[in-house]
């Protein structure tokens, strides 16, 4: 299920980190434009268009915007993917990549990022101590890959200003969930600890508030193209 006015999408996940295997799914996120009148109307325009089979997730252009102001890390990825993943890419997505900047700010980045990481831990502590099932096994290595992806993602985004969404050495990630899945929880443990602590001694380069006028001047420059 694709919404109409597509202003970019592209394949996201663990394709774009360079952690899929050959039974991963390949997932992709993008970013729609409701007609502008549809705001006018008794009921408000969908939101979101999401599908699981395949994995698709559309967000509306103002839910989008929201999200990513947030920090949020799924939605955050769009904007800075590898050039050779964007399937869609319209003027106003290639402008939407050209202010990504404006979205990251200290604070929401820190929490969303290791909230994030701190949920896929949550998800471990839940799953036992190495004696399950192969099934449970690789959920457990996938959630605890995560969990480094997110803290190193989230503390490099804080340090540098810029979201790296392939991963510079993948096969350390893939280690580190097989460690885990093999009953090591306390080295996941130790991993969210230190990435908080790192957090904290380093004061990064992200202002404090994103910058929402940015966010906004696009998003009513949308509005105006789907009158």
């Amino acid at each position: 299920m694709t919404p109409d006015n597509v202003l970019l999408a592209g394949i996201v996940g663990s394709t774009a980190y360079g952690l899929a295997g050959p039974g991963s799914d390949i997932d992709r996120l993008g970013v729609f434009a409701a007609p502008t009148v549809a705001f006018h109307g008794l009921r408000q325009p969908t939101e979101s268009v999401v599908s699981s089979h395949p994995d698709v997730t559309f967000h509306e252009a103002r839910k989008y915007c929201a999200l990513a102001l947030g920090g949020n890390p799924t939605v955050s990825e769009l904007m800075w993917l590898p050039e050779e993943l964007y399937e869609t890419r319209t003027p106003l997505g290639e402008e939407l990549i050209g202010i990504r900047s404006a979205f990251l700010s200290a604070k929401r980045i820190r929490d969303a990022y290791l909230g994030y990481a701190t949920q896929q831990f949550r998800k471990l502590e839940s799953r036992g101590d190495g004696s399950f099932s192969s099934e449970t096994r690789h959920r457990t290595a996938k959630h605890a890959r995560h969990l480094l992806r997110l803290c190193w993602q989230g503390y490099t985004a804080y340090t540098t200003g810029t979201i790296r969404i392939r991963l510079d050495d993948p096969q350390r990630f893939l280690d580190f969930g097989e460690q885990v899945a093999g009953g090591d929880i306390e080295a996941a443990r130790g991993m969210l600890a230190h990435y908080e602590e790192a957090f904290d001694a380093t004061e990064g380069v992200l202002p404090a508030e994103p910058a929402e006028r940015v966010a906004e001047d696009w998003l009513l420059r949308v509005r105006a193209a789907f009158l």
